[in-house]
């Protein structure tokens, strides 16, 4: 098998590369947080108020890994933890007013090295790479039902042609090994 046509390698090497880029763009602009750092903030945006071990199994990390860097972030002020109503063993994590406003300078910085990845496609073969993945995506994750029926979809913010993509059977998803680009609007 040829790497530069694998699927898996394409895709891992391409991440790879972006997260490369996206430390010298985030260096450049001295944002002052490393990427698993931004990473980490990126997700507890979408789901404050996670228990430790619901972000580490997010970022998919081990959670003795995710305290070490919880502590240093709620030491530097980013995150706070809260103790859980349910469980008087757990803590739920927020983001404080100080981590709100970074928030923007890490999506400058992603959209930077988005664009920068994207540059030499259209703006319409970036948004079907993008719907492409997605159904990938939602053919590997965890929303795919067993029995082939329609995916239940949770990520917020997909574009409604992408979600469209995604709301096709599975089943159908799968069968359609290479699908036309027309196709995937």
């Amino acid at each position: 098998m040829e790497l530069d046509r694998s699927f898996g390698f394409l895709v891992n090497d391409v991440a790879r590369l972006f997260g490369r880029r996206f430390d010298e763009h985030a260096r450049r602009r001295r944002l002052g947080l490393t990427r698993a750092q931004c990473r980490t903030l990126g997700y507890l945006a979408r789901n404050e108020g996670i228990n430790q071990a619901g972000l580490a199994d997010l970022l998919e990390i081990r959670p003795m890994t995710l305290v070490r860097q919880i502590d240093r972030m709620e030491e530097a002020g980013w995150i706070e933890r809260r103790a859980d109503p349910t469980d008087r063993r757990a803590r739920r994590l927020f983001l404080t007013a100080k981590a709100r406003p970074i928030l923007g300078r890490i999506w400058n910085v992603a959209n930077e090295t988005r664009d920068e990845a994207l540059a030499l496609l259209s703006p319409g073969e970036a948004d079907s790479l993008i719907d492409l993945l997605l159904r990938a995506h939602a053919t590997l994750s965890d929303r795919v039902p067993a029995d082939g029926s329609r995916l239940a979809i949770t990520v917020p913010k997909l574009r409604a042609s992408a979600a469209a993509a995604i709301a096709q059977p599975a089943a159908a998803a799968i069968a359609a090994k290479a699908p036309a680009v027309e196709g995937v609007r």
